[in-house]
């Protein structure tokens, strides 16, 4: 599971870094925005410490990064069957194009093609739904005319036909609408845009896995995790990710860098942990993804590690099927003091956790987290990517051996850092107190939040006997980052916390409280579009917890506040807020552990889904006129193997100020799959 930044986060001040970063960082200011276009800001992120590891571990790193970028195409695809297509049509247009490039339907052109790269694929990487090109269908057949037939794939079975086939993907509203369709009372596989899914409804899918699956099964598999689902000849059949299945070729330079990076691995569970990645893409075996799971779980000494293949399944509005994702990472150690301590009393949590005692763990096992600095990005990571992630997935794997925990500090820090001084604050937080509480505390309440979802949130509580972990299914990821998320904000009010030295006070719950409830019932609003509903996992779950509490607190304990003919809420009672925190959690625990579908269906949809229209309005005029982007991702760094003899004997780190040169660079260096898959 992963945490990703919230909207009201960006404004959020690191108020002190490493060592190791102190001491690496230039001298000259760096320039952390790297391009801006539409609701998107670009920017980098520094790699501080990278220059101290050892020669093994930068060799390790640096193999890891290339399998990180093999697979990139395989994520393009599953979020679309065309994305290959268009994809390579519109860099063909934009590297060989003859004719006038200052017009401004190239400019638009130029930005659409942005998108593209920064959602991998034609719909709006948060919203989900499908950029609309803001220059004519005539313009595009304009730029094809222009653009020498030549230097189009070799694959394209013409240019013509191509054409013909993505005009009407790209330029009809109508047409794959929404990459994930999670609108209640539809038919979310025949109406979503993704490529998990071919030919088949949600009624078959679910009588397909119905079929296979034991709800008495003690460990059971991911079905469905590493497959598409699809229909030949009127029979439906699982087409495998793995080599010699769907996404061979790239799966096979994967494994080409996975081979590498065991062969320099510092210590021997993770080459184990690196092998049996190798030979489950070799296979395709979900009892091998298990087991490859468990040692990277049991991997906590390992300086340098790495996630890397089909996990998430937020893309899936079923929940079945994974993206393909990677991130190479390296452990923060000062910083990792403060995980390390939380973690250490993860029994004493989950013993005092407000929910029902049935569903609390008896013996927690095998929790681990760090605080880590990200080396590189991919897949379903790149360029948009999380804050903390919490693994493995499977609630038995959780039980059994535990969860792995990370913390991201060098991408914080890099969100916050070009987010200095925006006017956020001023605008949208009524009280001059409160602001100072946020500009004090802010960075830690934050830091700790993440700290807590991940570390514990998400591995805490248990199902109950028989309940089979998708039994929420399209709920069922809102609901789950809501549990972490409701877990994080109980107890970072908890005296615990003051006693472990980890807060001087109270006052560091209150400045987060009031960022989270300002976030979930207003400022997020300037993710959505006008009309539309809330879609996205991690804005209903925080939408979610700040209506109901704003509810449940009778308009009290949260109040609306309209003042100069502006909309402000206000936290008045931070006690009895923590409390309603704890009662939510208790219900939403309840749901997930007793597998109730309808009470999860009706939170969701009575808290997390629908938009005031008058208040979106007045969100969307304000923060216009603040001229921020509300999304923010990242072009990565580059790194160059030194040789000598024959050998790399070094690995130097630079970084980029070219996004759409590193775009273009990964599209011909790290391009394995046909356009067609």
């Amino acid at each position: 599971m992963k945490k990703f930044l919230t909207f009201s986060c960006m404004a959020i001040l690191i108020a002190s870094l490493s060592s190791c970063r102190k001491k690496t960082e230039p001298e000259t200011p760096f320039n952390w925005v790297v391009d801006r276009f539409d609701d998107i800001k670009v920017l980098k992120y520094q790699v501080p410490g990278f220059d101290t590891l050892i020669l093994n571990e930068k060799l390790l790193i640096y193999y890891l990064n290339q399998a990180a970028l093999c697979g990139r195409d395989i994520f393009f695809d599953q979020n679309g069957k065309y994305n290959l297509r268009i994809r390579r049509t519109l860099e063909t247009i934009y590297l060989h194009y003859t004719g006038d490039r200052q017009t401004e339907e190239f400019r638009q052109f130029e930005k659409y093609l942005k998108k593209v790269w920064f959602a991998n694929g034609i719909h709006h990487h948060y919203s989900n739904d499908k950029f609309q090109p803001e220059f004519s269908e005539s313009y595009f057949d304009q730029l094809i005319a222009g653009t020498p037939e030549e230097f189009f794939p070799k694959d394209f079975p013409s240019v013509s036909e191509v054409v013909a086939t993505i005009k009407p993907v790209m330029f009809d509203p109508t047409l794959y609408p929404k990459r994930a369709n999670q609108a209640d009372g539809v038919d979310m596989i025949a109406t979503s845009a993704n490529h998990y899914y071919d030919g088949v409804t949600q009624a078959e899918v679910e009588a397909y896995y119905k079929q296979r699956t034991d709800p008495n099964d003690p460990r059971p598999i991911s079905y469905g995790l590493n497959s598409q689902l699809t229909k030949r000849n009127g029979r439906i059949v699982e087409r495998t990710w793995k080599i010699g299945g769907m996404y061979s070729a790239a799966i096979e330079k994967i494994v080409y860098w996975l081979e590498k990076a065991a062969e320099v691995a510092t210590q021997p569970q993770q080459k184990k942990t690196i092998e049996a990645l190798i030979d489950y893409y070799r296979t395709g075996d979900l009892h091998t993804f298990d087991e490859y799971s468990i040692l990277w779980v049991q991997d906590t000494t390992s300086k340098v590690d790495f996630i890397n293949g089909f996990i998430e399944t937020y893309g899936d509005p079923l929940g079945y099927r994974a993206s393909w994702e990677a991130m190479v990472n390296f452990k923060d150690e000062e910083a990792t003091r403060r995980t390390e301590t939380i973690s250490a009393e993860a029994q004493w949590f989950e013993d005092h956790s407000p929910i029902d005692s049935i569903y609390r763990k008896k013996q927690v096992k095998g929790v681990s987290a760090k605080v880590i600095t990200t080396a590189m990005l991919g897949g379903d990571c790149f360029p948009a990517t999380p804050i903390g992630i919490n693994l493995p997935n499977a609630d038995w794997i959780r039980k059994d051996y535990g969860s792995k925990s990370v913390t991201i500090q060098n991408i914080t820090h890099a969100y916050n850092e070009a987010a200095k001084g925006n006017g956020f604050d001023e605008e949208f937080i009524l009280r001059k107190e409160d602001r100072e509480l946020k500009k004090k505390f802010g960075s830690l309440g934050d830091d700790l939040h993440t700290d807590l979802h991940e570390c514990l949130g998400h591995g805490s509580g248990q199902l109950a006997p028989g309940v089979q972990s998708d039994a929420l299914k399209n709920y069922g990821s809102t609901l789950e980052e809501a549990r972490a998320d409701l877990f994080a904000l109980y107890y970072l009010g908890d005296p615990k916390l003051v006693e472990l030295g980890l807060v001087p006070s109270f006052d560091v719950a209150k400045a987060e409280y009031a960022t989270y409830i300002l976030n979930g019932l207003m400022t997020q609003l300037t993710r959505i579009q006008p009309g539309k509903d809330v879609e996205e996992a991690h804005m209903r779950n925080r939408k979610l917890i700040a209506e109901w509490c704003y509810e449940k607190g009778n308009g009290q304990v949260i109040e609306k506040v309209v003042k100069n003919g502006k909309t402000y809420f206000v936290v008045n009672d931070y006690q009895q807020l923590r409390s309603l925190f704890g009662d939510l959690l208790r219900e939403i625990q309840r749901i997930k552990s007793e597998g109730d579908y309808e009470a999860g269906r009706a939170l969701v949809e009575t808290y997390g889904v629908k938009v005031d229209p008058t208040l979106h309005a007045e969100v969307l005029e304000r923060y216009a006129k603040l001229n921020l982007e509300p999304y923010s991702g990242f072009v990565n760094p580059i790194y160059k193997p030194v040789m000598e003899n024959g050998q790399i004997i070094d690995v130097m780190l630079e970084y980029t100020d070219d996004y759409a040169g590193q775009m273009l660079e990964y599209s011909k260096e790290y391009s394995f799959l046909p356009s067609v898959n």
